[in-house]
């Protein structure tokens, strides 16, 4: 069954003819919720030197296996870059199954277009989101990653509080980082956890990945009602 593909993109953006935009409103604004108390990297880090060279450590492969991700899945792939998780998620997930590409660098949205279509990926939408808030539709997600980016979130507890309602009961979040701190593009797993418990998010897994100095921790959501209201939020301080 061939199923169409979905572009989704901001105003700023040209929709394809057909497309269906199913971005979701803006959540709370930033301005409600406390700031981190820690460096922000900058938003490019050249951590792989080539996609062979991830593929060699089987990042992706150790990631699904961890998360549980299987046919018929939707899969948010929160700051989707390039797009090299993207490709390789879209077969796995099949064509009853989404993934969601979601970014805030309109520059990276346009090439990651290109990409999609290149490769003919059918089941991939676009979307653009914003700092604070992914703006993916409600209910929708069974798994959502962030991969080699958290250090580069600027406003943490806002892009968290406001990716709850897109997430399912049951859904997973799987977060990929490296040891060390977020000036130098990671995230000590003492300072995830801290942020992720600020917004009510629990820790299910926590495994170190082989082939490069990096880790998942697998965080089960709160409910819409039982996230930590913003007001408060305890920000937690790098160490």
């Amino acid at each position: 069954m061939r199923v169409t593909t979905t572009l989704v993109f901001a105003a700023a953006f040209t929709i394809s003819a057909g497309a269906q935009d199913f971005m979701a409103p803006s959540g709370v604004p930033a301005a409600a919720f406390p700031k981190a108390d820690r460096p922000v990297a900058d938003i490019v880090s050249p951590i792989w030197h080539d996609e062979k060279e991830r593929d060699d450590a089987d990042e992706p492969g150790q990631l699904v296996r961890l998360l549980g991700i299987k046919s018929g899945m939707t899969v948010a792939d929160i700051g989707a870059g390039s797009g090299y998780y993207v490709a390789r998620l879209s077969p796995i997930v099949g064509s009853k199954g989404r993934i969601i590409a979601e970014d805030v660098v309109p520059d990276y949205l346009r090439s990651l277009l290109n990409r999609v279509r290149d490769l003919g990926l059918q089941n991939v939408a676009i979307s653009r989101g914003e700092p604070h808030d992914p703006r993916l539709p409600a209910d929708s997600i069974d798994v959502a990653i962030m991969v080699h980016m958290y250090h580069e979130i600027a406003r943490p507890y806002a892009l968290l509080y406001n990716l709850v309602p897109a997430l399912k009961p049951d859904a997973r979040v799987g977060i990929v980082d490296a040891f060390g701190p977020t000036s130098k593009h990671g995230t000590p797993p003492s300072l995830l956890r801290c942020e992720l418990a600020a917004v009510g998010y629990r820790e299910i897994s926590f495994e170190r990945l082989t082939g490069s100095d990096a880790y998942l921790a697998t965080f089960a959501p709160p409910s819409v009602v039982r996230r930590t209201r913003p007001e408060a939020m305890v920000t937690c301080k790098a160490q």
